[in-house]
């Protein structure tokens, strides 16, 4: 009986504290590469004044190299600012342990697209792709994130990363502070 009941706690605390699988979008082996791509999650949504603006990431891995792709939407019946990445765009996080991690943006520059939609909102979306440092790229493992700070071209703003995010969009709960806690090992 003693046995059973040992087997029984083992087995349970493996089930809870087991990893959910990784999710991709795309995910390529051929003859020229790898590449795969974890699916979208929501880090922020704001709705102020008429605009709404969502953060959406991704973790890429190509040949073995891991990235961060940004995905910046903005809505609004009023005028949009672009907000542009360039090679000096940054993402900074400032983990709960203090510490702070760098992204840097690839030298790529991008502006985004502005497309109107049946509502008449026009609707900026915008993509950029980040390169961890090596020597912080461990640190994103081990803490939730409480902030974060993006380096557009000619702005910079900040975002509480929320526990718990209930979106307004989708309806879904999520808790962006440990995203990287939990995703990053699907692109190492």
């Amino acid at each position: 009986m003693k046995q059973l009941f040992t087997l029984t706690l083992f087995l349970l605390t493996i089930t809870a504290f087991a990893q959910k699988p990784c999710e991709y979008s795309v995910n390529v082996n051929d003859s020229i590469g790898s590449y795969k791509v974890t699916n979208e999650f929501l880090m922020s949504e704001k709705y102020f004044g008429g605009t709404f603006n969502y953060i959406f990431f991704s973790l890429a891995q190509t040949d073995g190299l891991p990235t961060l792709n940004l995905q910046s939407i903005q809505k609004s019946k009023d005028f949009i600012k672009a907000n542009c990445f360039d090679k000096n765009s940054k993402i900074f996080l400032q983990l709960e342990n203090g510490k702070i991690v760098t992204l840097i943006h690839i030298d790529q520059e991008s502006c985004g697209t502005l497309v109107r939609d049946d509502k008449d909102y026009d609707n900026r979306v915008n993509t950029g792709i980040f390169m961890f440092m090596k020597d912080n790229y461990e640190e994103l493992k081990k803490s939730p994130i409480s902030i974060m700070r993006i380096k557009y071209l000619t702005n910079i703003e900040d975002y509480i990363v929320k526990r718990e995010l209930t979106s307004e969009l989708t309806g879904k709960v999520t808790k962006p502070n440990t995203y990287f806690m939990e995703n990053i090992r699907c692109v190492e």
